[in-house]
């Protein structure tokens, strides 16, 4: 991944705070809302909306390949323009986890039967994962390795996750998946080491150690039986670049050509996410106690007054009319709704910590105080950028790609999407991936905890 834009919005922004009775985020919105409560089917239909939007708009085959996908990295573009531009492989690895949460959906629950999301004439989304992996490797130069062990750490983490789809779809890829481990289990090894006293470095210069390659790279470790690693990882992450005073994570240490390290104090919402993951699957009081500080810290700091409402009382939708604030002049805002961080590479980070808040809020062993905070600020960023969508016109040249119909969504909780991406502008797909993975992520806090965490 390139380094953020040192421009990024403020650390600190107005925030609702977090305050209520705690609710079931099974069975209907937070106390208070104005929407029209939905049910955990209409938070598994909008994922699925968003899922084939996302699949039919910017998939396609690599070059033509049979057997391959790959995701454009924005449109409208020609077919092979997207594919010998800048190379997003990050971008590329999240597009994998997204059809991985799609995928487990598939799988059906008790109350839901076993279904293809786009159609039993359509690829499974596990069958799209697996190209789709086929296809980084052949864009990645017939590799998984590159110069970034961030960029790799995502894709180990997603890759993991496909593997244990196909184990309960029972089409284990165990050699494959063996190969992926092997191969990047030793650029983390490599990258993990005694400099600035631990953590891991962010990319083959060597010479920049941060929270957006260490906390990815523990999570992995600690979810392929390296919990002592993992844990080393996360106590450097505390000793050097936890925040006592915002209780968040700052960016990184930067090494100087003279030995020198320069604190990169930005907070971004994303790498609270894998430090969030890391702590819950280590577990352990103090792991524990820290994730709830931590959930509690991104309501407090990383959330707006407001976004846009997802449905009047009478359930029609007020897409398109911001809300700062509650008693603004566009009714009332939602309430926890997290920030977003813009488009390029920016445009996920909001994605990958809601993946993480769907964990805090569906585990046990958290306080129902820090669950309930968790599943609102996922819920309620859900809904706004649910109210934000907008349909793709027919005529529009996005509708080349995907057809008219499809949803785009804004890269902005507080804007529609008609403001952010209007009809002749370019979409990126770092921003509709994480609509995406928000609303997969919505639709996991609303099903409830699932018997495993995957």
């Amino acid at each position: 991944m390139t380094q953020p834009d040192a421009s990024a919005p403020p650390e600190d922004l107005p925030h609702s705070g977090n305050q209520g009775t705690p609710w079931n985020p099974g069975t209907a919105e937070p106390p208070g809302s104005p929407a029209t409560p939905a049910t955990p089917a209409d938070w598994a239909a909008r994922a699925t909306e968003a899922a084939r939007s996302v699949t039919r708009g910017f998939g396609q085959r690599l070059f033509l390949l049979p057997g391959t996908h790959i995701g454009a990295i924005s449109r409208p573009s020609g077919r092979f323009i997207s594919l010998i531009g800048p190379w997003h492989y990050w971008w590329q690895a999240h597009y994998v986890d997204c059809l991985v949460d799609t995928g487990r959906r598939e799988l059906g629950t008790a109350n839901q039967p076993p279904a293809r999301f786009d159609g039993e004439h359509r690829p499974s989304a596990g069958l799209l994962a697996s190209r789709l992996v086929t296809g980084i490797r052949l864009r990645n130069f017939l590799t998984f390795v590159n110069s970034y062990y961030d960029d790799m750490a995502w894709l180990a983490l997603s890759t993991l996750r496909l593997e244990n789809l196909a184990d309960e779809s029972q089409r284990p890829s165990r050699r494959r998946s063996a190969r992926i481990r092997r191969s990047l289990t030793l650029q983390f090894d490599s990258a993990s080491t005694d400099d600035l006293g631990g953590g891991t470095f962010w990319s083959t210069k060597r010479d920049f150690k941060n929270t957006p390659a260490t906390a990815p790279v523990a999570l992995y470790y600690a979810r392929t039986g390296n919990p002592a690693r993992a844990q080393a990882l996360l106590d450097w992450l505390d000793a050097k670049l936890f925040d006592a005073g915002r209780g968040l994570y700052l960016d990184g240490l930067r090494i100087g050509p003279t030995g020198e390290t320069t604190l990169e104090n930005a907070i971004y919402t994303y790498n609270q996410g894998p430090v969030l993951g890391a702590l819950l699957e280590l577990g352990g009081t103090r792991n524990l106690e820290r994730a709830a500080a931590v959930v509690d810290a991104v309501s407090r700091h990383l959330t707006l007054a407001g976004g846009l409402t997802p449905e009047g009382s009478d359930g029609t939708s007020t897409a398109g009319t911001s809300t700062v604030g509650a008693g603004s002049a566009g009714g009332v805002g939602t309430g926890a709704v997290l920030r977003c961080d813009g488009t390029g590479d920016g445009g996920l980070f909001t994605g990958i910590l809601t993946r993480y808040l769907a964990q805090a809020a569906q585990d046990g062993r958290l306080p129902g105080a820090t669950r309930a905070a968790a599943a609102r600020m996922v819920i309620d960023t859900a809904a706004a950028l649910w109210a934000g969508r907008r349909e793709v016109a027919p005529g529009e040249a996005l509708a080349r790609h995907g057809g008219a119909g499809r949803l785009i969504f804004s890269y902005h909780p507080q804007k529609p999407a008609a403001e952010t991406y209007p009809s002749g502008a370019a979409v990126e797909l770092s921003t509709q991936l994480q609509a995406w993975m928000v609303l997969e992520a919505a639709a996991a806090v609303a099903a409830g905890p699932p018997a495993t965490t995957p």
